[in-house]
């Protein structure tokens, strides 16, 4: 069964995949699902589907919202780099564009990173946080040098091989890169003008752009929201001890670990990371 197809049989009301004017950003979106806004947000390089396995049990209880980053998936590419006010602010438009005046959010790598430098800086549009594996307070030389070179390579030459490496990057079992998410990529990274887009996405693994976008104390200490941030047993950004140290410092933080996972910890346990969510969003799993 193809993702889509799960989609279409899980969520009894259907799906809406659309485009959202945002600024200079044609913004690819999916909706599904009535009640409080849930939006999602994916990864460096990545797009929506990153949470295809997660929609049809979120609908279930919340207004999903799905949507690609600028630069990234279907939405407009990037004519010059893109940095995290640049993602905010596009975050800020979307809800607008969508008569959101709340949601809880839930960010992946560097949605997670997003997450949080807009849920210091607009306190009243977030009601609670879920980070998964989120970036934005480690520079590693070592990482961001393998992020770089992988993404790049895929985006420059979208070959099966390339987009397969990459995607086994995030996770802990290579069997975890379906043939499908494989497909999805690299419909999407041959895209005419992506490699140059990809360019501009990875800024944010030069270490100069990366310090001067990295999360402050100040702002984890301005996050008002009850947030939970998830870890996993083999993340390849960073150990756990990175995770539990940000909950640590934010406010209302609490920490979850997930086991048999790497970066990807929604799309390999899937039900792990819907009992983690669901309970902290206060819904009965």
């Amino acid at each position: 069964m193809t993702l889509w197809t799960e989609l279409a049989l899980r969520v009894p009301a259907g799906f809406r995949m659309h485009t959202v004017p945002v600024g200079p950003w044609s913004t690819r979106v999916l909706e599904a699902g009535t009640g409080r806004p849930l939006v999602l947000l994916h990864g460096t390089g990545g797009h929506l589907e990153a949470y295809a396995r997660n929609v049809p049990a979120l609908a279930e209880h919340f207004r999903v919202v799905a949507y690609d980053l600028p630069g990234h998936g279907g939405t407009t590419l990037a004519a010059r780099d893109l940095e995290l006010a640049d993602y905010t602010a596009h975050l800020l438009g979307l809800l607008d564009a969508l008569g959101i005046e709340r949601a809880h959010l839930s960010g992946e790598s560097l949605g997670g990173w997003v997450a949080v430098k807009f849920a210091a800086a607009h306190p009243g549009r977030v009601d609670r946080l879920v980070l998964n594996t989120p970036g934005g307070t480690m520079a590693t030389p070592e990482v961001m040098a393998r992020i770089r070179t992988l993404s790049q390579e895929a985006a420059d030459d979208p070959t099966e091989q390339r987009i397969r490496a990459r995607l086994a990057w995030l996770m802990a079992d290579p069997a975890s890169v379906t043939d499908e998410l494989v497909a999805i990529r690299q419909a999407l990274y041959a895209q005419p003008g992506f490699a140059a887009s990809m360019r501009h996405l990875l800024c944010l693994q030069d270490p100069e752009v990366r310090r001067r976008n990295l999360i402050t104390p100040a702002e984890l200490a301005a996050v008002t929201a009850p947030t939970v941030v998830v870890w996993t047993s083999d993340d390849p950004s960073g150990p756990a001890a990175a995770g539990l140290e940000m909950a640590e410092r934010l406010p209302h933080g609490r920490f979850a670990l997930i086991d048999r996972a790497g970066h990807w910890p929604q799309w390999e346990q899937p039900d792990a990371f819907h009992r983690i969510l669901l309970e902290h969003l206060a819904v009965a799993a």
